[in-house]
């Protein structure tokens, strides 16, 4: 009984009872007003309250639709969020076991221990340089090889010299990683990924390839590049630094390609020791860049080469045939002591000339005006 006295409908009626009893009497004082219009008005007296409370049940069932809404979607974050939660242990989990298995000694479990990195990486961005970090890192190790002693570029058809079991199947591992860093950095045209950093130093490499392919900040000081490296179209947003490669023992550089591509920061190569061909055609040097005392043992290619700021050549060496005819000459060259062959004809910008000195070598000079 109490719970009926409190429903909200059952006073409706009888408030609504009562204004139609209220107006249609006081309008049956009136002499002028017939019953039947004093029962009319009364009963929309009456029906106006009626009406009010189905505006205010109508209002009450929108709030609890709201309201309701409000909750599964709450609910339905706080599932994505566990989801997400799930997803992150279970590939912090798959992470530590890969980096576990990487000092496995069966290198088909190093291999996998790789792959199953580099998917992280694929599937969740975040962990893409963590796992670049640590390919390098692998990378870094040291490592030898009989392959790499005496020529930094094997001739036509030359078969390399065969290394121990365990050394062969650590190149396997090793070529593994160097492919698939090549595979998680973005293509060099790429618009709104990231330029991800890569820390090579001391790294021995062979048939290392990132042709077109974006960049961060690479690290290769000291590093051993055997064979054959392509660097052609790339875009490097951060400064490179190749310091003295190609000059530690057992650390030389073979043919290095690097045509096309783009500095956009400093690039560094003072002291690097080019073995073989080293060609640079169509690059642009965007930020300082400098080849102080390196060594191009054979061909250097710097044809159509473009530098916006300063170029470094001071105690450079070019031993072989230079083409140094660059799209747009530096603002500032530095070329104290740069020396070149003089039996051959090397290419040169305007203005540049070789100078024979008296003990037989040649160095490059820029005439006046």
């Amino acid at each position: 009984m109490k719970r009926l006295l409190r429903s909200p409908l059952l006073w409706t009626f009888i408030v609504s009872l009562l204004l139609l009893v209220a107006v249609g009497g006081w309008l049956l004082t009136d002499p002028a007003t017939s019953r039947s219009e004093a029962l009319k008005t009364g009963g929309i007296a009456g029906g106006a309250i009626v009406a009010l409370y189905a505006l205010w049940l109508n209002d009450r069932r929108r709030q609890v639709e709201e309201r309701r809404q409000e909750t599964e979607r709450q609910r339905q974050e706080l599932e994505l969020r566990r989801a997400d939660q799930d997803r992150d242990r279970i590939s912090d989990e798959r992470f530590a076991k890969a980096v576990e298995l990487l000092g496995h000694d069966a290198d088909q479990v190093r291999v996998g221990a790789l792959h199953a990195l580099a998917g992280l990486a694929r599937g969740r961005a975040v962990y893409t340089q963590t796992v670049l970090d640590i390919l390098c890192s692998y990378l870094r190790r040291p490592f030898d090889h009989p392959r790499y002693e005496g020529e930094a570029k094997r001739p036509e058809n030359k078969l390399p010299k065969p290394g121990d079991a365990e050394q062969e199947r650590e190149l396997q591992v090793r070529q593994t990683a160097q492919r698939l860093i090549g595979e998680l950095l973005p293509a060099a045209d790429s618009e709104g990924t990231p330029g991800y950093d890569l820390d090579l130093t001391g790294a021995v490499l062979e048939y290392f390839d990132l042709s077109e392919r974006k960049i961060g900040k690479l690290l290769l000081r000291y590093g051993g590049l055997y064979s054959s490296t392509n660097l052609s179209g790339c875009v490097f947003l951060g400064p490179v630094y190749l310091t003295g490669a190609g000059t530690a023992d057992k650390k030389k550089i073979g043919f290095f390609r690097c045509d096309e591509a783009k500095f956009e920061h400093r690039a560094w190569f003072s002291g690097v020791q080019f073995s073989e061909d080293a060609e640079f055609r169509g690059t642009v040097f965007a930020g300082e860049t400098s080849f102080k005392d390196s060594v191009f043992a054979k061909t250097a290619e710097f044809g159509d080469a473009e530098f916006r700021k300063t170029l470094d050549l001071r105690r450079a060496r070019f031993e072989g045939f230079s083409d140094l005819r660059f799209r747009t000459t530096p603002d500032s060259v530095s070329l104290y002591n740069t020396t070149v062959e003089p039996a051959k004809d090397h290419e040169l910008p305007a203005g540049w000339v070789v100078e024979t000195l008296s003990d037989g070598r040649a160095r490059l000079t820029v005439t006046d005006g």
